[in-house]
């Protein structure tokens, strides 16, 4: 979502800032602002719709100087995108504030701030912010104090970073509901959203804890908890790869990060298998007398992770045969809850800031379930510093918006949980021999599927005019056929749904015809024969058949089907395979449809709102 970068150095930090927001730009975004105490002594803000690269411009044609500023990526949640409603927001060209989140009293507020004599110059919920801390601080002639009295009043989630023309040795920020990191320096300190925005200045971090506020000064930081008490919180040093955010050689970073899969795999699987079995201490100390007791569990998640949680139900139900529940988090969130026995409520997110997600722990925490875990990919996320157990999937840093490689991490992690609840409930040591033998070839089976981005390529030529596109799956492969329906729309907007095969003639055949593109994935398992039967339905109404199926699976090319064999793999593991195909025809068909892969219209990476 949003993005925040700030600084307080005992140097000019406007390239900072700036190398900060093109650090966030995979976060998805809409305009892009700039704000410094300059060496004059006056505020100097600089604002643009559009990418960061149109501020650069501005910058360039105008330098800009100053040793306290903040920056921020805005993606519209109040008000179109527009140049009075980009970040920073001012109040009596004094305070200056960045926002992410969304203030849910915010019209109460600016009512309240208007009565007083403030004028708006924006529609956002952000700029009552800035006003507020104003009022507050003509009361306190304290900037800190102004703060603190400020975000008492706020409802709803934010991460803030406030500078005052009057007072440019000090930055002052908080959170409640949205990330933010302090970076440490020497010399200098920060704030950002995201750890991988400051990473060229340094590699200490505070993570702060829910309610936090914080002065940052060049040479000091200071943290408060919501009781006003003043608190230490220990740093930590955080290492990210040179190349995490460089695409290398390949175009776009969604390209890149399909083809990493492979090593990916392996690094998730590195070191929790052995030759026979899953290595349950992986997983922490607590988690043996943890999973000795779970009698059902509860899988929430929002988008892509959904969908690696619906494909999880299928395993867990086969191989423990205890009930599993799948939620969507913003849904769980709001709804009654019937919460059974020794229930583990396990989140899946990629960013581990998901707002929705995190929501949905808190209550589980209050709700009372056995444990909490969550299958992430940032160590220092709010759903890993929550959870009772966490199970990295080792993606590294995931740029594209739409993910790819880190779906299929976390349906490895997913499996992983799945064998050890198995060995609970009646899995025999053959069984999971048999899935430890599949996943320590599970690499070499997704870098055979990435041979087919040549004959994808050419497939994807044929979906570039065509305005609607069915995705057709049973049993595993239905959350799988969801999937590359997801990933085609998101980046190409082509409207895609993905359906079980066998509900075709409740609805969606009405929608087949000769315009229509209709793709299967079809592993050799024992639903191969329905398969085929939904697909006979398919051609017979002049339906366009593009068929991901094993080799042995019978199908046959002909007049309007296309069929792309894959690998033989275990039924068990084919969602992580299949899934592979699927992303390579999203990007080809976005690639020709010349739209932005990597950050498509409307969405962001971190979805940090509700």
């Amino acid at each position: 979502m949003c993005g925040i970068v700030g600084a307080v150095a005992d140097r000019n930090v406007p390239h900072i800032l700036i190398e900060g927001l093109k650090r966030l730009e995979y976060r998805g975004y809409d305009s892009a602002g700039l704000l410094v105490v300059d060496n004059n002594g006056k505020l100097d803000r600089r604002r643009q719709v559009g990418k960061v690269q149109e501020l650069v411009k501005d910058i360039e044609a105008t330098p800009i100087l100053g040793r306290i500023g903040i920056a921020h990526t805005r993606w519209a949640t109040h008000g179109v995108p527009a140049e009075h409603n980009a970040h920073p927001h001012l109040s009596n060209n004094r305070i200056g504030v960045v926002h992410n989140g969304i203030i849910e009293n915010f019209e109460v507020l600016r009512e309240e701030l208007q009565a007083l004599g403030y004028e708006f110059s924006s529609d956002t919920d952000s700029e009552t912010v800035a006003h507020l801390i104003d009022h507050y601080l003509d009361e306190n002639t304290d900037l800190l104090g102004a703060v603190r009295l400020a975000v008492k009043r706020l409802e709803g989630a934010y991460a803030i970073g406030v500078i005052d023309k009057t007072d440019p040795q000090r930055l002052i920020a908080a959170r409640k509901g949205s990330p933010l990191v302090v970076g440490k320096g020497i010399g200098e300190n920060f704030i950002a959203s995201d750890a991988l925005a400051l990473k060229p200045v340094t590699d200490r971090f505070i993570f702060l804890e829910e309610g936090d506020l914080v002065e940052i000064r060049a040479d000091s930081i200071s943290i408060w908890n919501t009781e006003d008490e003043s608190v230490i919180r220990s740093d930590v040093r955080v290492e990210m790869g040179h190349d995490d955010v460089d695409k290398g050689n390949y175009r776009h970073h969604m390209q890149k990060e399909i083809f990493q899969q492979p090593q990916t795999l392996h690094d998730t699987l590195e070191g929790r298998l052995g030759r026979t079995q899953v290595l349950e201490q992986a997983f922490g100390v607590a988690a043996k007398a943890i999973f000795d007791q779970v009698q059902t569990i509860t899988l929430v998640a929002c988008g892509t992770s959904f969908y690696a949680a619906s494909v999880a139900r299928y395993w867990v139900e086969e191989l423990v045969g205890i009930p599993c529940q799948v939620e969507i988090a913003s849904e769980f969130r709001y709804r009654k809850l019937a919460k059974q026995p020794n229930a583990l409520f396990v989140s899946i997110s990629q960013s581990g800031e998901t707002a929705d997600t995190l929501a949905a722990l808190r209550i589980a925490k209050d709700a009372g379930y056995l444990a909490t875990l969550t299958v992430c990919n940032v160590p220092t996320s709010s759903l890993v510093r929550e959870s009772d157990l966490a199970l990295m999937i080792q993606a590294g840093t995931e740029v594209g918006v739409a993910s790819t490689k880190a779906f299929t991490a976390q349906l490895t992690d997913l499996l992983l949980l799945t064998i050890l609840l198995g060995r609970r409930h009646g899995m025999d040591a053959d069984c999971e021999a048999t899935l430890v033998k599949g996943l320590h070839q599970l690499d070499d089976l997704v870098a055979e599927a990435l041979k087919l981005d040549d004959t994808i390529r050419r497939i994807a030529e044929q979906f570039i005019d065509r305005d609607h596109a069915l995705f057709l799956g049973r049993g595993t492969m239905f959350p799988v056929a969801m999937e590359g329906a997801l990933k085609l729309k998101e980046i190409s907007y082509i409207h895609a749904e993905g359906y079980p095969a066998g509900e075709l003639k409740h609805g969606p055949l009405a929608l087949v015809d000769d315009g229509m593109p209709v793709v299967a994935v079809a592993p050799n398992d024992e639903l191969l024969e329905k398969l085929h039967s939904n697909l006979q339905e398919v051609r017979a109404r002049g339906g366009q058949l593009y068929v991901f199926a094993a080799e042995d699976s019978g199908f046959k090319e002909e007049p309007g089907v296309t069929v792309v064999p894959l690998p033989k793999v275990s039924p068990l593991l084919a969602p992580i395979v299949y899934v592979v195909p699927l992303q390579l025809l999203a990007y080809h068909v976005a690639v020709l449809k010349g739209t932005d892969v990597d950050q498509p219209r409307n969405l962001a990476k971190s979805v940090t709102v509700e």
